[in-house]
């Protein structure tokens, strides 16, 4: 009789130990797409503030409005609208220097030369805008500044462009969330199975007096542990993923736009989080199992 109690109980460990390791597998597991996902919005995040810190307006001055207190009334008119970050100036000379830059073939920089004394080109100001969705607000206000010849700001396509980027970051933030809460639910699941697994336990130490506190303690501890255990994984999966990731491109995706962030202490900060994601979904789904089974079982 000894021999079977002790059977049952050896047999009662193994199916708990189980649970708590599938259940830290599937933490883990949840953890690493939540890295990919932090990753992939926190790097978003990035290029899109790269892309809209290079989308500038550029405003044109007319000819009949190239004199210092003409172009100081643009410019102050231009400060005072709501939503502008910078504005920068650049005269006709700068403009046309520029503009035969771009050719590499001296031969065809030389074609260009005999205009420089009749300078085609304007006076312009280079607007940078505080976030990508007011420059076409900035813009249209600008172009009703009295002396302004034209604004390009690179049209409705990359206003639409910076708009998607946005909503993807966003799409990105709800996905992590709705990953958290299957992890809370994975682990609540776990310790519930516990928890009637060891009703017998609990019922014991309620007759002797435990209060619910000290029935929830050891269940809430072991769900903190199984959301330690699961992020161990993710977390080294990252330090050397990306590591190897950024080492792999030097850094640079597609373009000097879209840059890689550095690896430290940028990793750290990741594994700091997943950690605490962790440590979170344990602790609710623990506690949210205890509570409603003392609950039901009052």
């Amino acid at each position: 009789m000894i021999s079977r109690a002790l059977k049952e109980g050896f047999s009662g460990v193994g199916r708990h130990w189980a649970m708590s390791i599938s259940s830290a597998i599937a933490v883990a597991i949840t953890l690493t797409i939540i890295s990919l996902f932090l990753i992939f919005t926190t790097h978003l995040q990035t290029f899109t503030k790269n892309v809209e810190s290079s989308m500038e307006i550029a405003v044109l001055v007319d000819f009949d409005y190239e004199s210092s207190e003409e172009e100081k009334r643009i410019e102050d008119s231009i400060k005072a609208i709501e939503g502008v970050k910078k504005v920068s100036f650049s005269t006709k000379e700068q403009e046309f220097n520029y503009y035969i830059e771009q050719y590499d073939d001296e031969e065809t920089r030389a074609v260009f030369e005999p205009f420089r004394d009749d300078n085609p080109m304007h006076d312009a100001f280079y607007v940078e805008a505080v976030s990508g969705d007011q420059i076409r607000s900035v813009a249209e206000q600008i172009h009703a500044i009295e002396g302004v010849s034209d604004v390009n700001y690179g049209g409705q396509s990359t206003i639409d462009m910076v708009a998607a980027m946005i909503n993807i970051r966003r799409f990105g933030g709800i996905f992590v969330l709705a990953l958290s809460v299957l992890a809370i639910f994975l682990i609540q699941n776990t310790i519930k199975l516990t928890i009637y697994a060891r009703q017998d336990e609990i019922d014991i130490m309620r007759n002797v007096g435990a209060t619910n506190g000290f029935i929830r303690a050891p269940f809430v501890w072991e769900g903190i542990i199984t959301g330690v255990l699961g992020s161990i994984l993710p977390i080294l999966l990252t330090i050397y993923g990306y590591k190897f990731a950024y080492n792999l491109v030097h850094g640079v995706m597609f373009s000097s736009m879209f840059k890689m962030i550095a690896p430290v202490p940028y990793i750290y900060y990741v594994s700091a989080v997943l950690l605490a994601i962790g440590i979170l979904v344990g602790l609710i789904g623990s506690w949210m199992s205890v509570t409603r089974y003392l609950r039901e079982t009052k």
